[in-house]
């Protein structure tokens, strides 16, 4: 392969434009000088002057000056009043800032009150409160309730608070805040008002508020004390029917804390309204969840099984931040990870146990390895507690999120099950009703278990992907293998060295019949790491393992479980990984040595493409499939995922440069090989998995549905007609979503003249669909063939797609970046001048969607000088925008650097 690395143009030379911007830093935190008792706001709703009355009680802190001003914060208010304990301040009271104001010379104890007007209607940010689709909502985490009213916006100030709403009773009969309502009724003027009352103190980031008319689907939960919960999702007009799944999901999640962390839920109602224009995929607001309508709507018609399991992880992951996020909350947004990544474990967790548990950590561990991986490697990286950001919404990411959910489980695999719990029921008897820190969680783990993490505390400071090589010597005579493994991380920005980590690696030895050996460690030197189990605690840069009694057929299984978060590199031969793929009994290195035997034909191929020589692997590879493929005793979802081959993201991860155009070619052939040479395997298992019967939910139906679509997948490959009638009538006869969707897309992205016929017809049938339209536009901006540069530029001005609504904007222009690397990757640079276009368009209108677009530039320097050169040039064109949000100069000028 080219190596272009190395290769340095003049224009990555170039400095990136510079901007003002403030740095937040971690070390600079210094408590809230003073308490916030209690909140009350009195909202007057209207579309382009909202009224927003706020009162609050504070008290300066024993141990602060007298003179210590009262710093708000407040972006795009408009203040019209504010006076301290009923006396109105003048201009030398207080002091105006563009992100806030201060209160000068403030009393020990006061009651401030503001009257700000704000216009819902133009905030296309999302953040704060904004008016769409013709109806209220907010979003406040992390720092949107500043566009709401001037308050002290930071996780640490927690408060009581009381929310009157007052609206047009016609238009918005649903009047909706946290916690309890306490009083409503109808006012003279045509108006209505409810009065809402949170008893549990929270930060302002989970205010929520909402109004609107809506669909009301209610039920019932009772706790295990006997506490009856009143059950509320609230959807659009015409939805209802499509929210049941959401609402049996809900109270899973509620049984499951109970039964696996004795957790209850503590308000007397729990709501969750659905919203189409939505930046997040739903957000954990006390006793009033705000969702995307992707997580809550759901029926067979509408949504793919992925889409029923991801609905009910959301309900959970949601719904467990009660505990983890909202009773315990962050004292800083540096802590992110403290309710993020436990809360992803716990919703990881949750979806396990109501599916499969090997299935679900490859999934998990999948978007570790072609998004974390990368994150790690790229300009953003940084460690899951970030030292510094200048934009905070920057920083939810797939390392605070993710990878923060593996150091969690690494917790478990240390502790065990019940040291786990035993730490988190510390965690819980301290800090109830605190913000805290992660070094809070991971003192009461210690203190739970009597166990040193002092050296585990490096995964929250330390960047970067670990990686653990490891040899193996076998002495026949006595019977003993000797692992030696060596730890190293790469440099990342601001990090050029690293202290070693505390690793665990889980061990399995594997017979030649497939059976795996009992482990026996034997200690040869003070030096050598310990073990624990089956558990080998790599703590030093280098260390070794000695097991006695292996027979001298044997072949090591390593890091079982994904049980650390790091790249393993092993030299294991082609018939191991073989042997690997039939008989390891821990589900994801069996999918891993699969995953790896792939990705090495693929390299292989990709040399020979740079040779010049003609295109072979060795034919075992095709036996190995088939033989998975045949294997009755495997779940069809399981196979789905052990025989789909990695993805080019995932394979970009894998080196340190790429010729992309080989990439493709090489994994493109590979398929087309399988294909061939199963050709009859695949049918035959298609037509034993493919269902036309009434449509099911359970696993067992999940798992059938899965292996036939990977079938007909392949057999897709073969570009014959037959194939193609195959999906046509699978998706002609479809009676659910998940056969109709995955039908689609194997038509569009191949080369069937009648494609984009069918591809109008399944519009025109669900064009009242947002969601399904959703899909369907990410199935258009995915098509690997060169048309589909212009088709994606002309879907711009479709009915289908609005720039203003993120759920549009992550399925065609997310999903062209992120899932079609041969046109987003083109030689000629349409793809990335393509999706400049859309970030100049729509940073201005919504920050937030348009920084996350702009990390899809982040890993330019993989690629060829060419393509090199033509992601520096639109990096710097977005660069010198005026008037760039700090969003987007964020990702963009630290992409150059």
């Amino acid at each position: 392969m080219s190596d272009s690395s190395s290769h340095q143009d003049s224009a990555s030379q170039e400095q990136a434009p510079q901007q003002e911007v403030q740095v937040h830093y971690r070390s600079d935190y210094r408590p809230y000088p003073y308490d916030i008792e209690s909140v009350y706001l009195a909202f007057d709703l209207a579309p382009n002057a909202t009224v927003v009355d706020t009162t609050l009680t504070i008290q300066r802190k024993a141990d602060v000056a007298s003179n210590e001003p009262l710093r708000l914060d407040g972006v795009d208010l408009e203040l019209l009043s504010i006076a301290i304990d009923g006396e109105e301040l003048g201009q030398e009271g207080y002091r105006s800032f563009d992100d806030g104001l201060e209160v000068l010379n403030p009393p020990k104890r006061f009651t401030l009150t503001t009257k700000v007007k704000i216009s819902p209607d133009t905030n296309t940010s999302l953040e704060g409160l904004y008016l769409s689709s013709g109806k209220y909502c907010t979003q406040c985490e992390a720092e949107g309730f500043r566009k709401i009213t001037f308050y002290p916006d930071r996780p640490d100030v927690m408060s009581t608070f009381t929310v009157r709403i007052e609206a047009d009773a016609e238009q918005f009969p649903h009047l909706l805040s946290n916690g309890n309502r306490i009083e409503h009724g109808d006012l003279e003027t045509g108006k209505h008002f409810a009065v809402w009352e949170d008893p549990f103190k929270k930060p302002s980031y989970l205010f929520a508020l909402c109004a609107g008319d809506y669909d009301l689907l209610t039920s019932s939960f009772t706790t295990m004390t006997g506490r009856d919960v009143r059950l509320e999702i609230y959807v659009d007009k015409g939805k209802l029917d499509q929210c049941h799944h959401a609402m049996e999901s809900l109270k899973k999640a509620m049984k499951w804390d109970e039964e696996v962390f004795g957790l209850e839920y503590d308000l007397d109602i729990y709501m969750i309204v659905a919203v189409g224009d939505f930046n997040m995929g739903a957000m954990e607001n006390k006793g009033l969840n705000i969702f995307n309508t992707k997580y809550v709507l759901a029926s067979q018609d509408t949504a793919t099984d992925t889409d029923f399991i991801d609905v009910e992880a959301v309900i959970g992951h949601e719904y467990f931040h009660n505990w983890t996020g909202n009773r315990v909350t962050c004292r800083d947004w540096f802590q992110l990870s403290l309710k993020e990544g436990l809360t992803v474990f716990r919703d990881q967790e949750f979806t396990a146990d109501q599916t499969d548990h090997g299935v679900k950590r490859i999934e998990d561990v999948k978007v570790i390895r072609s998004h974390q991986f990368a994150e790690d490697a790229g300009p953003m990286a940084h460690p899951i507690r970030p030292d510094s950001y200048i934009e905070m919404n920057n920083f939810y990411t797939v390392t605070v999120y993710n990878k923060g959910a593996e150091i969690i489980r690494m917790y478990q695999t240390l502790l065990g099950r019940d040291g786990f719990k035993r730490g988190l029921d510390v965690y819980f008897e301290r800090h109830d009703g605190q913000a805290v820190t992660c070094e809070d969680f991971v003192r009461a783990m210690e203190d739970a278990n009597h166990y040193d993490l002092k050296q585990f505390r490096r995964w929250y400071s330390q960047a970067g992907t670990p990686e653990v090589e490891v040899t193996s010597q076998y002495e026949a005579d006595k019977r003993q293998l000797r692992l030696h493994l060596k730890q190293s991380c790469p440099a990342t920005p601001g990090q050029e060295e690293k202290e070693p980590f505390h690793i665990p690696v889980k061990i399995g030895l594997i017979d030649e019949l497939g059976n795996d050996i009992e482990l026996k460690a034997l200690p040869v030197s003070e030096s050598d790491a310990r073990v624990e189990g089956d558990i080998v605690h790599l703590m030093a840069g280098e260390q070794s393992v000695t097991f006695d009694e292996v027979p001298e057929k044997h072949i090591p299984s390593i890091l079982r479980g994904f049980s650390a978060p790091v790249k393993l590199r092993y030299d294991y031969s082609l018939s191991d990984l073989i042997f690997l793929f039939a008989h390891d009994s821990d589900s994801f290195n069996r999918w891993q040595a699969g995953q790896e035997l792939f990705s090495r034909v693929i390299f292989d191929l990709c040399e020979q493409l740079s040779d010049g020589i003609e295109l072979s692997f060795d034919e075992s590879v095709i036996n190995a499939a088939k033989n998975l493929l045949d294997d009755s005793g495997l779940d069809g979802q399981f196979k789905s995922l052990a025989l789909t081959i990695p993805g080019v993201s995932t394979l970009i991860e894998q080196v340190d440069s790429i010729n992309i155009d080989h990439l493709i070619t090489a994994r493109q052939f590979l398929k087309r090989r399988l294909a061939e040479e199963l050709e009859l395997d695949w049918l035959l298992h298609y037509q034993t998995n493919h269902h036309i019967g009434d449509f099911e939910q359970d696993k067992g139906s999940v798992a059938k549905r899965a292996i036939a679509g990977t079938c007909l997948c392949y057999l897709m490959a073969l570009e014959k007609d037959d194939a193609y009638q195959l999906a046509l009538k699978q998706l002609n006869n479809a009676n659910n979503m998940t056969d109709a969707s995955t039908a689609l897309q194997l038509i569009v992205h191949s080369n069937y003249s009648e494609k984009m016929k069918v591809a109008e017809a399944f519009y025109q049938k669900w064009q009242n669909e947002e969601l399904v339209v959703n899909k369907w536009l990410a199935i258009m901006a995915t098509d690997p063939s060169d048309e589909t540069i212009d088709r994606i530029e002309s879907l711009l001005d479709h009915p289908s797609f609005e720039l203003k609504n993120p759920n549009k904007v992550r399925s065609l222009i997310g999903a062209f970046t992120g899932a079609n690397p041969s046109q987003f990757h083109r030689a000629d640079g349409r793809g990335y001048e393509y999706l400049a276009r859309q970030i100049k368009a729509l940073y201005a209108i919504n920050p937030q969607v348009s920084a996350r677009l702009t990390g899809a530039f982040n890993r330019w320097r993989k690629f060829d000088s060419e393509r090199q050169l033509k992601m520096q040039q639109q990096l710097q064109e977005i660069l010198s925008m005026p008037e760039l949000s700090k969003d987007v100069y964020e990702i963009a000028s630290k992409a150059l650097k």
